[in-house]
């Protein structure tokens, strides 16, 4: 019922002299018309709109003097609030543009020149201000650490944001609670059709295989391939296409937008993309990029959209940035910033699309990585020395104390470093419980009998 509405107040206010019924129906063909008639007395009710005249010659006119009010007003009307990402001018003209009934839009083909005049490392869809802005914001704690790192730290986290964030942007209708459930203790959520949640559970599997192992995490053919491979698997209706090239035509829903049909021109452009993305020495650019052009080629047959979502996390792992979870994103804003880019090639909606997903991925990270300590290089150079202390002491039943540390430490522990160790250790035995004690190759109840003889 939310996008009915919005689309009918959409196509009323292109007409200020109003339109009618008659002419309403035939652009919303899909919609039945007595059902037009009730969404017709359901925004008129609501004063979103306001209908002159009588019987047949009836014209509804806007209400509002600003789209951007009424559109939100519409969702309230709906039940439910919808929020639009903030929207340049220009990304304004591109909404303008693309939510024009399918029939007003010219149809169009893939655009070699849209790939052409882009050359990597000199033509820039992100200004370089805007990219000084997201390095900003997106700097982590783990800056010079190997890369993948900070994506590591927050696994857990990044698995449920961006399965269900990117899976919702997909119709999927988990809630965030339902995906933490599914891939915390692979509880499936009643009532789901099994798409769904095989779809969260490829993209878990596709971030795992991109974050585990930092080699992955390349801007490749191999790589692209297989998070396809692992995103489309159980959802293609031809398992032979999952991690394969297309080799027949598709089609866009919703657009007129028709993607190159020749298989072998394809791969020659696929091959192409990959090659200048990889180019591309900015991270915030680099995935920009893949988000612009994987899914305008539509190099597979299904599944591309989400392909170029985890992609674009793959410079931002690689440079251990605060990665792009798409969470809170408007299931709209997307929609209409990629049609902009399908029917268009304009990049200036998707790009305010992008940059508001990701300060609103900072946003989200900003406690997790406000909670990580940075690794105690000494304790995990003497890891092995202070597990062998701890559990000497608890196996030869002895109290903790400086003396008894001091009589138990090893000889590899330098000179200078002796008094450290035994700090060490007597804050090791503060925070040790039997449920943490097999640490150091100690059994619950063994820890216990040494806890109770000597608290």
């Amino acid at each position: 019922m939310t996008q009915e509405l919005k689309r009918i107040v959409e196509l009323i206010a292109q007409q200020p002299d109003g339109i009618g019924l008659d002419t309403l129906s035939k652009l919303l063909s899909s919609i039945p018309r007595r059902t037009l008639q009730r969404r017709l007395a359901t925004l008129v009710e609501h004063r979103r709109i306001v209908a002159h005249g009588e019987g047949r010659a009836v014209r509804y006119l806007l209400a509002a003097d600003r789209f951007d009010e009424v559109a939100k007003v519409i969702s309230t009307v709906a039940g439910s609030v919808e929020i639009y990402v903030p929207t340049s001018p220009e990304g304004k003209e591109i909404r303008a543009h693309v939510t024009q009934p399918r029939q007003l839009r010219q149809p169009v083909g893939y655009k070699v020149e849209f790939l052409e005049q882009y050359y990597p490392n000199q033509t820039g869809y992100l200004p370089l201000d805007l990219r000084r802005q997201l390095h900003s914001m997106g700097r982590s704690p783990a800056e010079q650490a190997p890369a993948g790192t900070f994506a590591r730290d927050i696994l857990n986290r990044l698995l449920i944001d961006l399965s269900w964030s990117s899976s919702l942007l997909e119709g999927n209708t988990y809630s965030q609670l339902d995906t933490e459930r599914l891939i915390e203790f692979g509880q499936a959520a009643a009532g789901k059709d099994a798409w769904e949640t095989q779809m969260i559970l490829n993209h878990k599997a596709a971030i795992e295989y991109l974050v585990n192992d930092p080699g992955n995490a390349l801007v490749s053919p191999e790589t692209l391939i297989s998070l396809h491979a692992l995103l489309s698997d159980g959802l293609m209706p031809d398992p032979l296409t999952c991690g394969r090239i297309r080799a027949r035509p598709v089609d866009i829903g919703g657009s007129v937008y028709l993607p190159i049909a020749m298989p072998q021109r394809i791969e020659d452009l696929f091959s192409v993309v990959v090659t200048m993305a990889a180019e591309i020495d900015d991270p915030f650019e680099q995935a920009f990029f893949l988000m612009v052009h994987l899914p305008y080629l539509q190099p597979f047959e299904d599944v591309n959209k989400r392909v170029s979502r985890l992609a674009a996390n793959i410079p931002l792992i690689r440079h251990n940035l605060c990665p792009l979870s798409f969470i809170d994103v408007p299931q709209q804003s997307y929609v209409d910033a990629m049609l902009g880019v399908y029917e268009l090639n304009r990049i200036d909606l998707l790009r305010d699309v992008f940059v508001w997903a990701y300060e609103r991925s900072c946003q989200q990270y900003l406690a997790v990585r406000q909670q990580l300590v940075p690794p105690d290089s000494f304790r995990l150079r003497n890891r092995a020395a202070l597990a062998e202390v701890v559990a000497a002491i608890v196996r030869n039943d002895e109290p903790v104390t400086e003396t008894i540390v001091r009589a138990r430490m090893p000889d590899s522990i330098a000179l200078v470093d002796r008094s450290q160790f035994v700090e060490l250790v007597l804050n090791e035995f503060e925070t040790l419980h039997p449920g943490n004690a097999v640490r150091f190759g100690l059994r619950p109840l063994e820890f216990s009998g040494w806890l109770e003889r000597h608290s």
